[in-house]
């Protein structure tokens, strides 16, 4: 497998991480990875609160963008002390950059204790890393894999930017999670304030909101399967930023497209219940 497309890098807060250099982007840029997951995806959706009170099975997480399991390692570590059963399925079209972060692990920091479980994962493709925690990896293209997994409770959407990575933003992708999700109660987390983004977001069936502010980033993005599971819903003031920006236009087709939004985009968007 081939490492040599990626470095670590040293962040403003000290911390290291891990620099795609075929992207170009550093993962986790803001604080480091443990410290942005435990903001922006752990204690936004109250992962262990929910867990905890969680009946009818398993909480299911979705892991998207496995990347070097920042977000996996810290949700681990903040289930420590539960006993209810939760699943954690991460998806990742290429392991490579878990592979580097393997060889790693002192210089990370937040690896440290996890390297046999992490071995397990990429070997087996199933890990048990906790005794109530089953952490499954699902290799290959996240639309095409997305139906292997059981509805998820939360999503932590985490590849790369939408610049780089258009296919994993688009409008297409956003509405099969949300109908592999039902009538269930999801949240989804990500690291972008995109106005374009919280757009396809809302036309693909998600109610969005203004996620919290992690690293140099005052906002983020929230989405739910229902707006009253939001604390901060996107209002109909936001459609005036929508209907002025130059950048609001959905992504379709696994194409990077910036632009406006049309006319027939912007009704439809209007006319969701969230802005009723």
């Amino acid at each position: 497998m081939d490492l040599d497309g990626f470095e670590l890098v040293r962040l403003k807060s000290g911390q290291r991480s891990v620099r795609c250099r075929t992207h170009g982007e550093t993962m986790h840029v803001g604080t480091g990875p443990s410290t942005e997951a435990a903001e922006l995806h752990i204690r936004q959706q109250r992962i262990v609160g929910r867990a905890q009170a969680h009946t009818g099975g398993p909480f299911v997480i979705w892991d998207v963008g496995l990347g070097p399991a920042g977000n996996a390692i810290t949700a681990l570590d903040a289930l420590r002390d539960i006993t209810a059963p939760v699943e954690i399925h991460s998806f990742e079209i290429d392991t490579a950059v878990l592979e580097f972060a393997l060889q790693h692990t002192e210089a990370l920091g937040y690896l440290a204790g996890w390297e046999s479980q992490i071995a397990e994962l990429l070997t087996q493709g199933i890990a048990h890393p906790l005794p109530h925690v089953c952490w499954q990896l699902h290799r290959g293209d996240y639309l095409s894999q997305l139906g292997q997994a059981p509805p998820p409770a939360a999503i932590f959407h985490d590849p790369y930017s939408p610049a780089r990575n258009p296919g994993m933003w688009s409008l297409e992708l956003f509405r099969a999670a949300r109908e592999r999700v039902g009538k269930g109660e999801c949240l989804l987390t990500n690291y972008t304030r995109s106005t374009a983004v919280r757009v396809t977001l809302a036309l693909a069936g998600w109610a969005v909101g203004f996620g919290v502010a992690t690293g140099d980033k005052d906002q983020t993005t929230i989405a739910a399967s229902h707006v009253d599971l939001l604390e901060r819903p996107l209002g109909r003031d936001w459609l005036l930023r929508v209907r002025a920006s130059t950048n609001a236009a959905p992504f379709r087709g696994g194409q990077y497209a910036p632009g406006a939004i049309t006319d027939a985009d912007f009704t439809a968007l209007q006319a969701l219940p969230q802005f009723g």
